[in-house]
């Protein structure tokens, strides 16, 4: 019974961090330099920085990515610190943009994306892209990139779709059913879980993933989903912080900046849960996954748009 559910437990989380390092890695190597070049002529402002942060984490998938990078721009004195705080409020609305698709329920496509990104890879193969990517016309290359984005968002799907699977046997089987009972109904655990589970993975989106399958299912309440929520954006500041250890004041100022607004938007929004459930609620009625999803959204706009005019006060210039 327990390897039964198990397995597919870790098989579908596996799939969703795969599916999202790829497509991370990909978008990355598409972008190149050119990411770094842009972020550094569009952040004239606090409130460019916010939409070039919201933006670059939207494409990369990954709000670590942003922030690491942020970290080493202000490290060298590219950015002032202002317009790293508006990047860093930013990549907290851009990364919800990766579970809003996924609220859409597109997990019945997964194998099909996943087929045609292999039709693309394979094409690249065909045109000795593969073999040597240095020499590969450069229409090829987007090809490329693309491919392997979309077949990690198939996986992404394809894991999705596996975790919202275990929902009967795990409220079926006695531990894992006290185990959410106790997190239903004590929502601090949620908080402290997400954080800590998003922490070792390095993605606070296949956390929040994992706990809208299992919201779709029933196993999780959605207010459960959203204390996971809080608590993975707490966790996700892990990446920044260790990022920052080898670095200057001003790097550790935007990893510590990230902490103090996720954690502090959290604090303030705990008592809230009910509050965000009920708002979510209205736009996804009878569909507790999405409600999570939109949740993370209304928190993470909301906190960035308290915090904004932090980043224009005269000590930040």
């Amino acid at each position: 019974m327990i390897s039964g559910l198990l397995i597919p437990s870790l098989l579908g989380f596996a799939l969703l961090l795969s599916g999202m390092k790829a497509m991370e890695t990909s978008l990355q190597q598409w972008a190149d330099n050119k990411l770094s070049t842009w972020i550094a002529r569009s952040t004239a402002t606090p409130l460019r920085g916010f939409a070039v942060g919201t933006t670059a984490s939207a494409l990369l998938q990954s709000s670590s990515a942003v922030t690491v990078l942020t970290i080493g721009f202000v490290n060298a004195g590219w950015l002032s610190l202002s317009r790293s705080f508006g990047i860093i409020l930013g990549t907290n609305v851009g990364t919800c943009f990766t579970t809003e698709l996924m609220s859409l329920r597109l997990h019945r496509y997964g194998v099909p994306l996943l087929a045609v990104a292999l039709f693309g890879w394979v094409l690249t193969f065909l045109l000795n892209e593969w073999r040597d990517a240095s020499r590969a016309p450069k229409r090829v290359l987007p090809l490329r990139y693309l491919s392997v984005a979309f077949g990690g968002f198939a996986l992404l799907l394809i894991g999705f779709k596996l975790l919202q699977g275990i929902g009967p046997a795990m409220q079926d089987n006695g531990y894992f059913d006290l185990l959410m009972r106790h997190t239903n109904e004590n929502l601090l655990w949620g908080v402290l879980g997400g954080a800590a589970l998003t922490a070792l993975v390095h993605s606070s989106s296949a956390v929040i993933a994992m706990s809208m399958g299992l919201a779709a299912t029933g196993v999780l309440s959605p207010d459960a989903g959203i204390a996971i929520v809080l608590g993975a954006n707490i966790g996700t500041c892990f990446t920044g912080l260790v990022a920052s250890l080898g670095g200057g004041a001003g790097g550790r100022f935007v990893a510590l900046s990230q902490l103090a607004l996720n954690a502090g938007g959290a604090l303030l929004f705990y008592p809230l849960i009910g509050l965000l459930h009920a708002a979510s609620a209205t736009l996804a009625p009878s569909d507790p996954s999405a409600q999570v999803a939109h949740a993370q959204t209304l928190f993470n706009v909301a906190c960035s748009l308290i915090a904004l005019p932090i980043a224009y006060l005269p000590k930040f210039r």
